[in-house]
């Protein structure tokens, strides 16, 4: 598979491009929407809860301690959601392509986890510019994210990749995973800290391999220290197998897709 995404790398990146100019078509400012919209999310969760609603952590004396809190939290699920939303319906929305043109069709999933990323790191640059100007940069322990953001995405891969395959197959796949994203979301410690919820129920967030990743993400930037990595390493294994999964279902149903288009 390595070997066709190199192969391939420029069908890749101009689908990646063709993502954006479709993305941005006939808008006045273009690719600027890329930055103004998570700077506009930056600054209203900045403004709305630290100096709005006052709101803290416990245990956190920074001002802009829930926003980082908030913004870590929703920049991970952020990058999640969008590589499983838009690869679940990949080849179903790019079923004209695959019935005219001959090509991997794996290289599709891989232009949408690659723009995916890319909206990541735009988004994150700002954040981190945030972080500097308001003397929140974490330090050091900012180059845990490396291995953190490598989980991150090889566990959505492996799932968005299943789900693609499945979904072309059994359509209710696809309405299916808007609404899990939904419970998923609420799931997963984003915009509350596990501290505030039961402690019988704290045991059910320890089996949702997200809270462990948005957990780790939320150490960095709100307590700046580092993560303990046990739970992500568990996540690692598990994206290890999904990725598998994912590559067998491909393989054995790749010729069979079209027909079902």
């Amino acid at each position: 598979m390595f070997k066709t995404i190199v192969q391939y790398r420029q069908f890749i990146w101009s689908c990646v491009k063709r993502e954006f100019q479709s993305r941005y078509r006939k808008s006045l400012l273009g690719s600027a929407w890329a930055v103004i919209n998570p700077l506009a999310m930056i600054i209203v969760y900045t403004v709305i809860f630290s100096q709005v609603m006052k709101a803290k952590l416990p245990g956190i004396d920074s001002t802009f301690g829930y926003s980082i809190f908030l913004c870590a939290g929703t920049l991970t699920w952020g990058l999640f959601a969008e590589i499983i939303g838009r690869s679940t319906t990949v080849f179903l929305d790019n079923a004209n392509i695959l019935k005219k043109i001959n090509f991997p069709r794996i290289c599709l999933p891989v232009a949408i986890i690659c723009t995916a990323i890319i909206n990541f790191l735009i988004i994150s640059f700002l954040f981190l510019m945030f972080l500097i100007f308001t003397g929140n940069f974490p330090g050091i322990e900012i180059l845990a994210i490396v291995p953190l953001l490598l989980i991150l995405i090889l566990f959505s891969a492996g799932l968005g990749i299943t789900l693609g395959v499945l979904n072309v197959f059994f359509r209710d796949v696809g309405q299916m995973v808007g609404i899990l994203l939904q419970f998923w979301f609420w799931f997963t410690p984003i915009v509350y800290p596990p501290t505030i919820i039961p402690i019988w129920a704290r045991g059910f967030l320890a089996w949702n391999p997200m809270t462990q990743i948005v957990r780790a993400f939320q150490i960095i930037f709100v307590e700046k220290r580092w993560p303990d990595m046990e739970g992500p390493l568990i996540v690692a294994v598990l994206s290890v197998g999904l990725c598998m999964l994912a590559l067998r279902l491909y393989r054995r149903h790749v010729g069979e897709m079209v027909d079902e288009l």
